[in-house]
């Protein structure tokens, strides 16, 4: 089994396959605005050209209780849905069953949140809608057993699922992102992504928020892509020290063009033929 996943049409249009081009999901961590999730998804494009943009409506796993969560589901929701709109195909977070089917209306990936991976009624709810889910593997799992999360999804009659790893607990404030892990999770015949930008945090290391290490974004990127994945998942801001969300680990705006130029031809090269 191998399975590919399509989002969007026509020139907008991405698929996520193990042995195709690599791919990109690429965005802020919160909706922080309208006008910044319209304006920063315009400039990714014009970088990337077809990528799914992501943002989440409601950050529910912060780590104090007066950080900020976002704007919440039905106005989160309208400014995804302009995004989708303008062809960019979307992924957001949901964070219980019922909010499946309304975030459904308006995005192409259901993304579930790393924490929540085992939570059975969250995942075959998105799995019904027949939307693509986009399955973050919990700090806490292995990638042997990740497999498990995705016969959930697929127990409804969906195969459109996407594993994505975002590093392991390793001690306090620490995760790794164990490279064998990645050709594990492709095993399963689903495309598997990496998040680049969770996997350099460190979870809690600033007291009432999380830190980050920015610069190890693209060593791990470079190593990941090298294994043959499907795609990236990246966190951009246009300056990560006054995001409202993961600044810390998020990469700033302006590098993405020359990191994915590199990583580009590292997949070319490890997917060619000739290799």
């Amino acid at each position: 089994m191998s399975q590919s996943v399509v989002v969007g049409s026509g020139p907008d249009a991405v698929e996520f396959a193990n042995a195709a081009p690599l791919s990109f999901i690429v965005g802020p961590c919160v909706i922080e605005s309208r006008e910044h999730v319209l304006r920063i998804a315009e400039s990714i494009r014009s970088v990337l050209g077809a990528y799914v943009f992501k943002a989440s409506f409601d950050k529910a796993n912060r780590s104090s209780v007066h950080s900020y969560r976002g704007p919440g589901l039905q106005e989160g929701l309208a400014i995804l849905g302009e995004v989708r709109k303008s062809g960019i195909p979307v992924l957001t977070d949901i964070h219980g069953p019922e909010q499946a089917e309304i975030a459904a209306e308006y995005v192409d990936i259901l993304q579930i949140p790393a924490f929540l991976c085992r939570q059975t009624d969250l995942l075959v709810e998105a799995g019904k809608t027949g939307r693509a889910v986009n399955i973050k593997k919990g700090q806490f799992v292995s990638p042997a057993d990740f497999g498990n999360a995705a016969e959930k999804v697929a127990s409804t009659g969906n195969q459109n699922i996407i594993l994505t790893e975002r590093g392991s607990s390793f001690g306090y404030n620490n995760l790794v992102v164990d490279m064998r892990g990645l050709q594990t999770m492709a095993a399963t015949g689903y495309p598997v992504v990496l998040d680049a930008t969770h996997s350099v945090q460190l979870p809690g290391a600033s007291g009432t928020s999380s830190g980050g290490q920015p610069e190890f974004i693209e060593p791990l990127s470079r190593a990941a892509t090298a294994t043959g994945i499907a795609g990236l998942f990246i966190e951009v801001h246009e300056a990560p020290e006054r995001a409202l969300s993961d600044g810390a680990n998020a990469l700033r705006l302006d590098l993405l063009a020359g990191l994915a130029k590199r990583l580009r031809a590292v997949d070319s090269l490890v997917k060619s033929r000739d290799f």
